[in-house]
């Protein structure tokens, strides 16, 4: 089925899976290898509950995929410029907490 999505629309929904804090930081540890759920909750101190909606909202918006190995269930990024987007972004905020200090040490 063809999406009648606008880029913009497709970009955004990208960026609102990514835009919270714990699928920050599960995108981080999924950046170094790959992680199956039980690895991932206690590396980043999150309920299991917790941890399964936000990885399922990771694998709906398609930032990361899913797979079973018996009773395992591994996650990777999908692709792998999602970590450029969270580099970028962290360039953006230090720059922009710099331009506060700035304001702030001339007001």
């Amino acid at each position: 089925m063809i999406s009648h999505k606008t880029p913009a629309h497709l970009k955004s929904e990208i960026l609102e899976a990514i835009a919270h804090p714990n699928r920050v930081r599960i995108l981080e540890h999924l950046g170094k290898e790959i992680l199956c759920n039980c690895e991932l909750a206690p590396a980043l101190s999150l309920e299991q509950s917790n941890l399964s909606r936000h990885l399922k909202i990771l694998v709906q918006a398609g930032v990361i995929v899913s797979w079973k190995e018996g009773l395992r269930v591994n996650f990777k990024i999908a692709d792998e410029r999602v970590l450029k987007i969270l580099d970028l972004a962290q360039a953006v905020a230090k720059r922009s907490i710099e331009t506060k200090a700035g304001v702030l040490e001339e007001g």
